[in-house]
């Protein structure tokens, strides 16, 4: 008796006998240009979706448990993303058959949020508002629209190297506020020579501290020498209640500010403008910069990969191998401003209390609410997760956000640089709908994120726009080490960990910070550490770490720093045997039960050789391998 089968039926044996086969090779190749539907070879690559569906259905149909890993191999090129690549608990692997996103062996697997910007064209007429010198020399080129809609961009790079923003001064230089009143919320400038044209989307970045403030500018009034200003909402009323950071206005000493984002502050090479309105963006190109070829990216999304499990059902045994997460976005500073308490985390509400004092801190003097930088990467609800040899660079926040509910992350052998926020963001800073100096102590345990290992990561060039940001942030986590790192060229501290200004018993203890080789910090800000602490957090450890070469700005009011940074309410930790340029060291409300032993430049020279990047990491050195913290 002959029997048809439905084109159905067949699909579906097909699909079986496929799974079948790589349930054999456990193993699924992935291309740019990739098919759904391709077998998954490397001559008939699969697209990344198709290879993760894939990857789903072996697990959910096979017979009996994989003892072997299940492999997406990604081929070398770029992976446009129009939304974030999210990673679910679906794709879980197990101890014995991890699931593998890495990058074909020899290869440079991109996840790119960026977009390409072509056909650019020498400026040959005049455009209100752009000085006279810049007519010949700035190329200008269409800004791209996306679903309809022209797309915003803070963000800019030709041939892989970030341009400025248009601004005055020009970069590396400042001028000083000439008053500061919070009861108008204005701020009183020198008169400003060549603003014209639209000024819609000026702002102004004051140098407050620890952080910055970025404050979008709503109007201009002229008064005889000097100019003032007042910003838009929500920001402004921030800026004015919050007490601390604050931009320092005394008899000796005036805040610095730079203006930036407007067409007629467009007055050197390297610097650009995107006009919304008439949808260009127009650039002054460096010396030898040919932009007839170049290669130019503006940045689209603000997360790429997304890990999102949850706290029943979280994500575990995933890894990702060799690959570059590249160009991403971050708008929320051009809609509401940006105004951060620290570390980059920006203030929803916060403001000065009269008298001071709640139930868990008697001197309080302020109460802040905050929200957290996104980041390129971001890892929520998440088990036995590893990042190796990954390359996060091109950012326009964070680059790896692990947030919640984490347990045994990895991050080894990674690259983080041209970063304009934290590299690293790990466990919560009481962001979000809780009030930050409240000592976070969840009744959920496992919220809490514990055993993360941060080991032999290049980190260098981070917060490059938001001078606050540090290379490692962490908050409230327990039982991680942070060793053998490599940091440098950091505008504020090179790692921050603890949070909360308490002397109480909170999530934070038993956490290690080892072996880092950090150099070249504190280069724009001040009240900076190259390892700060902040907190209570019984049985951590700061070990021989080789804290180096600091380079003071001329904007900082005072030099108030140190190599290793002890902030209110560090208590119950040892800080031993750490190797410093010198004995600079600041202690700020120290707590209890700290103990100090041998730390500064007299320390034995082999744990300032052993510092950094173990032998097997050092080729994330560029040129000869570094050897020196001095």
């Amino acid at each position: 008796m002959k029997m048809s089968l439905s084109p159905r039926v067949l699909t579906a044996i097909c699909l079986f006998a496929g799974l079948c086969l790589s349930a054999h090779a456990a193993e699924f190749w992935v291309a740019p240009n990739g098919s759904d539907r391709a077998d998954g070879t490397p001559g008939d690559p699969l697209s990344l979706t198709g290879a993760q569906r894939r990857a789903r259905e072996l697990r959910r149909l096979a017979l009996s448990p994989l003892n072997e890993p299940v492999r997406i191999i990604l081929r070398g090129g770029d992976y446009a993303l129009d939304s974030a690549w999210c990673i679910r608990s679906e794709d879980s692997g197990t101890a014995e058959s991890p699931t593998v996103f890495e990058a074909a062996a020899g290869e440079n697997a991109v996840l790119q949020g960026g977009m390409g910007i072509s056909a650019w064209s020498k400026l040959d007429a005049p455009v209100p508002g752009l000085p006279s010198a810049a007519l010949g020399a700035v190329w200008v080129a269409e800004a791209p629209i996306v679903g309809g809609r022209v797309r915003e961009f803070r963000q800019l790079w030709i041939n892989g190297q970030k341009c400025v923003r248009a601004r005055t001064p020009n970069a590396g230089e400042m001028e000083r506020l000439l008053a500061w009143d919070k009861s108008t919320e204005t701020a009183l400038v020198p008169a400003q020579g060549g603003l014209a044209g639209d000024l819609n989307g000026l702002e102004m970045v004051i140098y407050q501290q620890w952080e910055i403030a970025l404050l979008r500018i709503r109007e201009f009034t002229l008064q005889a020498e000097s100019v003032r200003v007042r910003f838009q909402q929500p920001e402004s009323r921030v800026q004015f209640e919050h007490p601390w950071p604050a931009p320092i206005m005394t008899e000796g000493y005036r805040a610095p500010f730079f203006l930036q984002n407007a067409l007629c502050l467009l007055d050197t090479p390297g610097e650009w403008f995107h006009d919304v309105t008439a949808r260009r963006i127009y650039y002054w190109p460096r010396p030898g910069e040919d932009m007839s070829p170049a290669n130019a990216i503006v940045p689209a999304q603000e997360t790429l990969l997304d890990l999102s499990g949850t706290l029943d059902r979280p994500i575990h045994h995933v890894e990702f191998k060799g690959l570059s997460f590249a160009h991403t976005a971050w708008m929320r500073p051009a809609l509401f401003g940006h105004v951060p308490h620290q570390a980059g985390f920006y203030m929803t509400e916060a403001y000065k209390m009269l008298p001071p004092g709640t139930p868990e801190k008697k001197g309080l003097e302020n109460q802040a609410w905050l929200g957290r930088p996104p980041g390129a990467v971001r890892v929520w609800a998440a088990q036995d997760v590893r990042f190796e040899r990954c390359h996060f660079e091109h950012l326009a926040s964070a680059g790896l956000d692990a947030e919640h509910g984490l347990r045994n992350l990895t991050v080894e052998g990674c690259v983080f640089q041209d970063i304009a926020g934290n590299a690293l963001q790990l466990g919560k800073f009481q962001d979000g709908g809780s009030e930050t100096h409240l000592p976070y102590n969840p009744a959920d345990d496992r919220e809490v994120s514990a055993r993360l290992r941060i080991a032999n990561n290049l980190i260098t060039d981070c917060a490059n726009e938001d001078w606050g940001c540090v290379g490692i942030a962490a908050g409230y986590i327990r039982e991680s080490s942070i060793e053998h790192n490599d940091l440098s060229e950091l505008p504020y501290s090179g790692i921050s960990l603890g949070w909360g200004w308490t002397y109480l018993s909170t999530a934070q203890r038993d956490n290690l910070i080892h072996a880092n080789r950090i150099t070249r910090y504190g280069k724009t800000l001040y009240d900076f550490g190259g390892i700060y602490h902040l907190s209570a957090s019984p049985g951590t450890k700061i070990t021989e770490n080789a804290v180096g070469e600091v380079t003071l700005n001329s904007y900082a009011e005072k030099p108030h720093w140190g190599h290793l940074y002890l902030d209110e309410g560090s208590s119950y930790i040892t800080v031993r045997d750490n190797w410093t340029a010198t004995e600079q060291r600041l202690f700020n409300t120290k707590g209890f039960g700290v103990i100090w032993e041998n730390n500064g430049p007299f320390v034995d020279d082999a744990i300032r050789q052993a510092a950094g990047l173990e032998p097997a990491y050092k080729d994330l050195l560029p040129g000869p391998p570094h050897t020196s913290s001095r």
